[in-house]
C-alpha cells in the first residue's frame, strides 16, 4: 500500500550538500559528503520519490580573489577551473546530482540581490561599522573572547583585526522563534549533540548581530544601492538553496515543488551556519525552514586530520582508479559511522575490501553460480523443491534486514544498514555450511533439498543486490547479471518477499567473474601509503603553510560521567587468525570475567600482557570483531606510532572506577 502510495502522489525529496569552497583539489572528506548525500538520494528514487539533489561550489569572497591573484588568473576562470575538476570528480564517482550550482552564475546573483533588498526594507538589515577578528579561510569573524590562544577558533589559522564600514543583519529579533523551532522539531538538527552545542555556546549566550557586508574586497555580489560594499559570504553562500530552485525568478516552479528541503547534508565544521544563521534567514523571509539538517563527522587519520604538511591525505581518484568506485563508497559508508569522526588507514581499507568484498559477498556469488551451473546446468531451480531445516532462519533474516533498513535509511545510519545486510551476506554463506549441497547432490532423493538450496541462495543475493543499489552503483547490477536476471528484478518491490522473486528456467552466467578480487594486503598497504606520502608539500610551500591544529570536541561533565572506567587484569590473551593487528584478552573486573578484543597485537605479545593491569571502558556495548565477541575498550596511548597501554596503580583492586 505504502509503495502504491508514493507512486500515485510521487512525493518530492530535496536533499543538498554543502556548496564547497574552491580553495583546492578536493580529498576524501568531501567525497565523503558527497558520497552520503548521493546515497540518500538514490534510497529515495529506488522507493519511488521525485528527488532533487543538489551539490556546487561557492565561489566569492576575499581568499578566492586572494588565491586567483596568486595564481596570475581572474577569480572567475580560477573558480571555473575548480568546478569544471569538481565535476569530472562527481563523474567519476557516479554522482546522480540534479543540479549544480555555482554562486557566480547569474540566476544567483541576481537572486541574491533581491534577497538583500528584502532584508533592508524590512529592517532586518542596518549599517554600521564592525571592528574584530577576523579568519580569512573560515571567512568569519570573532570576538576576543571567542579566539583560542589568538587564533580562530574553528581553524586554529592566525586571525588579523579588521575595522570597517559594514552591514549587520539583526540576529537578536528571531532568536526566540529560532529556539522555538528547535523544541518543536526535534528532529530538526542531528545527532542531537550538535543542536545542544548550538543552544548552549552561540545562542542562549546571547546573538550576536551578523556582519553581513564587506569593503576591504569586491570579488562577490554587490548590495544593491550601495556598491562599493559586498555581500558577506553566507549570506551569499547559504541562500544557493532556493535561488537554485528559482525563488523570486520568474520561473519559480521548482522552488513550489521542492522547497522546504527535506534535509541539509553538512560538516560539523559549519553547522552554526546552517543551524543559526540560515534559519533565521528564512524566517526573515517567511519561508519554510528546512526539515533536517544532518551534521557529520571528520575522516581522520591515525596522526590527527589530513594535512599535505603530513603527507596523510587521500584523494578518491587514487583509489577508484586501483580498487574501483564500490570498494571506495564501500568503505566510506561502512567504516565511518555517518555523525561521527571516523578513521582512514591503508590497513582498514584493504581489510574491509578483501574481508567484506572478495571473501563475504564476492565469494558467496561465485560459490552459488558454480554450484548452480555444476548440478542443474545452470538453470536455477523452480520445481520439485523441498525445503531443508534451515531455510526458515533464513527467510527470516531476510526479511527482518529488510524492515530494519528502511527504519535505517531514514535515520541515515549508513554503516549500520550495511552492517544490517552484511548479516545477510553471512547468513547466506553459513546457509550453505549448514546444508552442505556437496553433500546433498550425492543422494538423488535430496535433489529437491539442494533445488531449494539452490533457489533460496540466488533469492537472497537478489534481495542483496537490491539493498546495495544506494551504496554501490555497478556491483547490484553485475550480481542479478550473473544471475541471469534484468533490470526489474532491482526494483524494490521484488523484495517484498522471500522465496518465489525469481521465474522459472532463468539461466545464471556459465562462469561467475569475481565482483571483487582478492587484494595483497602488503602490497596494497604499501601502496597506498606511498600515494599518500606523494602530497607532502616541500620545504618552500611548508613555510607559507598556515599551521593546522587538530580539533578537540568538548564535552561536557555528564557525558564524561557516563563513561564507566573500570581497573582489571589481563588473565589470559592469544592471537586472531588472520587479523594480524588484533589480540583477545581474558579481562577480571573484580565482579566478572570479560573478553575484550584489542588491536595492539603490533605492540605487544600476548606473553607480555598477561597479569598487567589495564583500564577497561566497561559500559561500551558489545561488538563482534572478526567474529570474536568484545566486551568492552582498553585504554592506550598512541604517538609517532608508538603505542603504551595506560597503566594504574597495581595496589588498585580489580573492578574499582576511575575517576
Amino acid at each position: 500500500m505504502e509503495a502504491a502510495l508514493v507512486s500515485e502522489q510521487q512525493k518530492t525529496f530535496y536533499i543538498t550538500t554543502p556548496i564547497y569552497y574552491p580553495s583546492g583539489k578536493f580529498h576524501i572528506g568531501t567525497a565523503y559528503t558527497t558520497v552520503a548525500s548521493d546515497t540518500m538520494a538514490r534510497y529515495k528514487r529506488l522507493r519511488g520519490y521525485d528527488v532533487r539533489f543538489l551539490t556546487g561550489m561557492d565561489e566569492h569572497g576575499q581568499k578566492i580573489q586572494e588565491k586567483a591573484a596568486e595564481a596570475g588568473k581572474h577569480p572567475q576562470e580560477y573558480v571555473n577551473e575548480i568546478a569544471d575538476a569538481a565535476k569530472k570528480l562527481w563523474a567519476m564517482m557516479d554522482i546522480s546530482y540534479d543540479d549544480f550550482i555555482q554562486t557566480t552564475e547569474e540566476r544567483h546573483t541576481e537572486t541574491v540581490e533581491k534577497i538583500f533588498q528584502k532584508f533592508l526594507d524590512n529592517g532586518d538589515i542596518y549599517k554600521g561599522e564592525y571592528e574584530g577578528w577576523y579568519c580569512t579561510p573560515c571567512e568569519s569573524f570573532f570576538t576576543e573572547t571567542q579566539l583560542v590562544d589568538g587564533n580562530c577558533p574553528d581553524c586554529g589559522r592566525p586571525v588579523h583585526k579588521v575595522k570597517e564600514e559594514s552591514y549587520f543583519f539583526n540576529m537578536k529579533k528571531y532568536a526566540e522563534c529560532l529556539l522555538a523551532y528547535y523544541e518543536e522539531n526535534v528532529e530538526f538538527i542531528e545527532p542531537e549533540s550538535r543542536k545542544n552545542e548550538m543552544i548552549n555556546n552561540f545562542i542562549k549566550p546571547g546573538l550576536e548581530d551578523l556582519s553581513v557586508s564587506r569593503t576591504s574586497f569586491d570579488w562577490g555580489i554587490k548590495v544593491p544601492g550601495d556598491p562599493k560594499h559586498v555581500i558577506y559570504v553566507w549570506v551569499d553562500a547559504l541562500t544557493n538553496y532556493i535561488t537554485s530552485l528559482g525563488y523570486l525568478s520568474e520561473d519559480d516552479t521548482l522552488f513550489k515543488k521542492y522547497w522546504p528541503a527535506d534535509v541539509h547534508v553538512v560538516g560539523k565544521d559549519i553547522v552554526r551556519f546552517h543551524t543559526i544563521y540560515w534559519p533565521i534567514f528564512l524566517m526573515a523571509l517567511d519561508l519554510p525552514l528546512p526539515k533536517k539538517v544532518f551534521a557529520h563527522g571528520f575522516i581522520m587519520m591515525k596522526d590527527g586530520k589530513m594535512s599535505k604538511s603530513k603527507g596523510n591525505v587521500i584523494y578518491p581518484e587514487m583509489l577508484i582508479e586501483r580498487y574501483g568506485l564500490d570498494a571506495t563508497r564501500y568503505f566510506l559508508l561502512r567504516e565511518l559511522p555517518f555523525g561521527s569522526d571516523g578513521v582512514f588507514s591503508p590497513e582498514s581499507f584493504v581489510e574491509r575490501t578483501n574481508f567484506d568484498l572478495a571473501n563475504d559477498l564476492g565469494n558467496l556469488l561465485n560459490r552459488t553460480i558454480s554450484m548452480i551451473n555444476k548440478y542443474f546446468d545452470g538453470t536455477i531451480p523452480s520445481e520439485n523443491l523441498q525445503a531443508t531445516e534451515f531455510d526458515a532462519a533464513l527467510k527470516e533474516q531476510a526479511e527482518s534486514v529488510r524492515i530494519k533498513y528502511e527504519e535505517t535509511m531514514e535515520k541515515m545510519q549508513f554503516s549500520v544498514v550495511l552492517a544490517d545486510i552484511w548479516t545477510l551476506v553471512s547468513r547466506t554463506n553459513k546457509y550453505i555450511d549448514e546444508t552442505q549441497p556437496w553433500v546433498l547432490a550425492k543422494d538423488e532423493e535430496d535433489l529437491p533439498k539442494l533445488g531449494a538450496v539452490m533457489r533460496n541462495l540466488a533469492e537472497s543475493l537478489q534481495q542483496i543486490a537490491v539493498m546495495l543499489q544506494p551504496f554501490m552503483t555497478s556491483t547490484p547490477k553485475r550480481i542479478i547479471e550473473q544471475l541471469g536476471l534484468d533490470d526489474k528484478f532491482l526494483a524494490w518491490a521484488t523484495i517484498e518477499t522471500f522465496g518465489n522473486t525469481i521465474p522459472a528456467n532463468i539461466k545464471v552466467v556459465e562462469k561467475g567473474i569475481p565482483i571483487f578480487p582478492r587484494l595483497d594486503s602488503e602490497i596494497e598497504i604499501a601502496y597506498i601509503r606511498e600515494e599518500m606520502r606523494g602530497s607532502i608539500k616541500s620545504p618552500q610551500q611548508e613555510e607559507v603553510q598556515a599551521i593546522e591544529v587538530p580539533e578537540i570536541p568538548e564535552i561536557t561533565m555528564d557525558d564524561f560521567m557516563k563513561v564507566d572506567l573500570r581497573v582489571a587484569t589481563v588473565t589470559a590473551c592469544e592471537t586472531i587468525p588472520k587479523a594480524d593487528k588484533l589480540l583477545k584478552l581474558q579481562v577480571d573486573l573484580g565482579y566478572e570475567q570479560r573478553q575484550v578484543v584489542s588491536g595492539i597485537a603490533k605492540f605487544y605479545s600476548p606473553d607480555e600482557l598477561i597479569g598487567q593491569k589495564v583500564i577497561v571502558v566497561a559500559n561500551l556495548k558489545p561488538v563482534k570483531l572478526r567474529g570474536e565477541l568484545s566486551q568492552g575498550m582498553i585504554l592506550a596511548g598512541e604517538k609517532d606510532g608508538i603505542l603504551k597501554l595506560a597503566s594504574v596503580d597495581p595496589q588498585l583492586e580489580n573492578g574499582a572506577k576511575v575517576k
